[in-house]
């Protein structure tokens, strides 16, 4: 039930996203562009009793909403296992990031694109226990909105293809992104 409800929120975060993007601008327009990252990090307290932060996935694809403003739909994967405490828990983040490009205040040249953004979404958390365990089964039950704030920077190695840094409040990831 798990696995299908997730496949419909997502479903729905890319089409309500889509209804929102209008078409590129020649000029300055970065939407239409895939995003995967990599980083460090863990949202709102989720990581807190593993005492260090996770490897994280990330992946989100920009529409152009305006000049110099994209959205783009997300979602991130980490995971933890204690097989001391014999826990194992995934966090899977969901939601939009609105990201508005700064090229034009700074005057950047076509080969980079700084940026401010915000992401707004929820996070859908799986903890089990297995059965060797014999204590508690409870974990601090922890807020499922995520709102984190952003700045990054992108570096076009391409026409194509880009390089991109993205240091957040919740998950900072190094990563590709193709047009």
């Amino acid at each position: 039930m798990k696995k299908i409800t997730f496949t419909i929120l997502l479903a729905l975060l890319i089409s309500g996203a889509g209804a929102f993007a209008q078409k590129s601008y020649s000029s300055g327009g970065h939407g239409h562009t895939l995003n995967l990252g990599l980083g460090v990090g863990g949202y709102y307290g989720y990581y807190n009793h593993v005492g260090h932060s996770l490897p994280v996935i990330n992946i989100n694809y920009e529409f152009d909403v305006a000049k110099n403003f994209t959205l783009a739909p997300f979602v991130s994967i980490y995971s933890y296992r204690n097989d001391k405490d014999y826990y194992r828990e995934t966090i899977l983040p969901i939601g939009v990031k609105g990201t508005y490009y700064l090229d034009d205040a700074f005057r950047a040249g076509p080969a980079w694109d700084f940026y401010i953004a915000g992401s707004l979404g929820f996070a859908l958390r799986h903890a089990t226990w297995d059965d060797g365990h014999n204590g508690e089964t409870y974990y601090q039950d922890v807020s499922p909105l995520i709102l984190d704030f952003h700045l990054g920077a992108e570096y076009h190695i391409s026409n194509s293809v880009g390089l991109f840094l993205d240091l957040s409040t919740g998950v900072s990831t190094l990563g590709l992104s193709f047009r």
